[in-house]
């Protein structure tokens, strides 16, 4: 029987771009919209034979932010999705969403459509923060849409917040987790301030006019976050995310497991086939690509892939180095028996070298055949990481 897989649809419209973000996202091109939506769907069906016989057990809709996307386009996308792919009745479909683009109204449409999945991107629950941030919503803004999501119906909804803001108290974080506890949602994702290269805040770091995030500071922030969210009997299942019992984000763990995924829109990665490969990033040049490819297989000639503008084939070793290293960062970790069965060599005794450090560092260790960071290996993960991976 063939694998089922997992369908990523990258949403690049953004009502401002935040100081912080190198994602693939742009402000005011929403005029592309409708455009794009159209482009989305004949794109997933250039893959319909590729992927026929396939099911799909997750979708997930990301940014950008997908909930800049009307109701109306909403509903072409996700037509065209179930007429050309076999989404699984069970399947787990979320949406990306910033507090001032939701509405009731907009959010109950979002479930007769069959998403199940709401992930708010919050980031901070204090106003002067936010406004460091660059984000458009209010920390009042960001209850009321969680508030309305649960009203509209929305049974699994993730809250997401960053920490390690330059010169942020602890005081702060810790009143932003608390504000999130109190809305009682079902998954907590945290992510450390990253100064990315290329940046806006990147450039203002450089030049002096904002400080770099304090690691220590993060550090701590972190290790008091483990704790309080395990007082509310949340699951810390992977470095950054957090659920109740059973709400797990399954979409990502098809990455942390190595899972196959085909992502469609501008700038989508996939993986299949033992290659990674990704689409055209800029939206109006994604755009011009997939009608190419549309109007060959149209007009009857080979089905060809312009929007695809880059591949890798996954090696043996770079299988392995992905195997551990995506799933170290799942705290259940790697299990080695099922390593060496996928590739025949004891994950140990092949990357020995790699691992001694990180193992007398107290930073990896073996659990009842799993490879596994340990506490302190989740806050120095990338050390561990930057080993494993092939020269």
């Amino acid at each position: 029987m063939a694998e089922p897989f997992s369908l990523y649809l990258h949403i690049p419209f953004c009502t401002a771009k935040c100081g912080y973000c190198d994602f693939n996202s742009y402000a005011g091109t929403e005029h592309l919209i409708p455009s794009y939506s159209d482009a989305l769907v004949k794109e997933a069906q250039l893959w319909r034979k590729t992927m026929a016989g396939r099911s799909v057990t997750t979708v997930f809709f990301g940014g950008g932010t997908p909930s800049l996307v009307p109701l109306d386009e909403v509903t072409t996308m996700m037509e065209g999705l179930r007429e050309t792919f076999d989404i699984l009745p069970e399947a787990e479909i979320s949406l990306e969403a910033n507090p001032g683009s939701l509405d009731e109204t907009y959010l109950r449409g979002l479930l007769e459509l069959g998403f199940n999945r709401l992930s708010i991107g919050v980031q901070s629950f204090h106003d002067e923060e936010l406004q460091s941030l660059d984000r458009v919503h209010t920390a009042a803004e960001a209850g009321e849409a969680f508030q309305a999501a649960r009203s509209a119906g929305f049974r699994n909804v993730s809250i997401d917040l960053i920490f390690g803001l330059p010169e942020q108290e602890m005081a702060s974080w810790q009143e932003s987790v608390e504000a999130a506890l109190a809305l009682e949602p079902d998954h907590i994702s945290l992510y450390a301030l990253t100064v990315e290269q290329g940046t806006p805040l990147a450039r203002d770091v450089a030049r002096g006019r904002t400080p770099s995030p304090n690691p220590d500071a993060q550090a701590d922030q972190y290790e008091w976050t483990e704790e309080r969210l395990a007082t509310a009997k949340f699951e810390h299942y992977e470095i950054s995310n957090w659920s109740k019992p059973g709400y797990r984000c399954e979409h990502n763990l098809t990455y942390w497991r190595c899972g196959e995924y085909l992502g469609l829109g501008a700038g989508a990665h996939s993986y299949l086939d033992g290659v990674r490969f990704a689409v055209a990033a800029l939206p109006s040049k994604y755009l011009e690509l997939v009608d190419e490819s549309w109007q060959s297989l149209q007009a009857g000639g080979e089905m060809k892939m312009r929007q695809v503008v880059s591949g890798e084939p996954i090696t043996p070793e770079l299988a392995m180095s992905d195997t551990l290293v995506l799933g170290l960062r799942v705290n259940d970790g790697v299990s080695l028996a099922r390593f060496q069965e996928q590739f025949g060599v004891d994950a140990l005794e092949r990357f020995a070298e790699e691992l001694g450090e990180p193992f007398e560092a107290g930073l990896v260790e073996e659990v009842e055949g799993n490879l596994r960071l340990t506490k302190r290996g989740r806050l120095l993960g990338n050390e561990v990481f930057a080993r494993l991976l092939p020269d």
